[in-house]
């Protein structure tokens, strides 16, 4: 498709690209992420004072722009009609190829940490976000599950929003971690109150996986007991247990760390 692309674009000037081209120029964004090069410019790596040799000597600079001109994973005339199905058409074919790899090549500690990422993007996209606690504020938000000690993506969802004229989803949260946990066993999830639910936690039971975090204060299931701040000690700390759980009200060390939003939170 990138081939169609250049050819519409540069017409006979467009030199082919094939595998060895095309492994090249990924393999070179992925080596300017590790040398840390967000931020820089292209011209500083290819450059031959201060750029790094491996750049160079891989292909030339314009060369790079001008795959990255053209670069496309889908056909762009049937795009269209593709798009009133899947938002994420573009790149449907390699993103799920990708998801697919990332947990075969790394076995996860005991414990898994599911939460948002923005990833920044102020361009044109029609499920772009925007979350003001963010630093970013606009982006493109991503579901990610990854092992708490390395921080490696185990799995990956990128959210395109609800369906043009459909119904907002109910229990996203309880969702979005089920698909995420999806062939784990014997782990422990770490979430926080936006995907926590009594129910939610007997369901990872039944998966024989655990749950930790933070649970709303309105949460119907909460005991009384442990929401009743009045008369309590500062530093105090009360548990509640069940057959499948134990609630622990933790108030100032959390309010410390997190501030005053966190009066809303229990620990579950």
């Amino acid at each position: 498709m990138t081939n169609l692309e250049g050819s519409r674009v540069f017409g006979e000037k467009w030199k082919p690209l094939d595998l060895i081209d095309l492994n090249a120029y990924i393999g070179l964004l992925i080596l300017a992420g590790v040398y840390r090069s967000k931020g820089e410019a292209t011209a500083s790596l290819w450059s031959t004072e201060c750029g790094r040799p491996i750049f160079r000597s891989t292909m030339s600079q314009e060369r790079f722009h001008i795959i990255s001109r053209v670069i496309r994973f889908d056909d762009r005339e049937t795009r269209p009609s593709r798009r009133e199905r899947d938002k994420l058409v573009a790149i449907r074919d390699g993103w799920d190829k990708w998801g697919e790899i990332l947990p075969r090549l790394y076995n996860p500690g005991p414990h898994i940490t599911v939460d948002e990422r923005l990833v920044p993007f102020r361009g044109r996209c029609p499920f772009r976000q925007y979350i003001p606690k963010m630093p970013a504020r606009y982006g493109i938000k991503v579901w990610a599950a990854c092992d708490s000690k390395s921080s490696y993506a185990w799995k990956m969802q990128i959210y395109t929003g609800k369906p043009s004229g459909g119904e907002p989803e109910r229990n996203q949260g309880m969702r979005v971690v089920l698909q995420m946990s999806e062939g784990l066993q014997g782990h422990c999830i770490t979430c926080d109150n936006f995907f926590t639910s009594y129910n939610f936690g007997v369901e990872l039971l039944k998966r024989k996986l655990t749950l930790i975090g933070t649970v709303k204060k309105k949460k119907p299931e909460l005991p009384r007991e442990i929401l009743n701040m009045e008369g309590r000690n500062v530093h105090s700390l009360k548990f509640a247990l069940s057959e499948n759980a134990t609630y622990n009200a933790q108030r100032c060390i959390t309010e410390c760390k997190r501030g005053p939003e966190a009066r809303n939170d229990t620990e579950l």
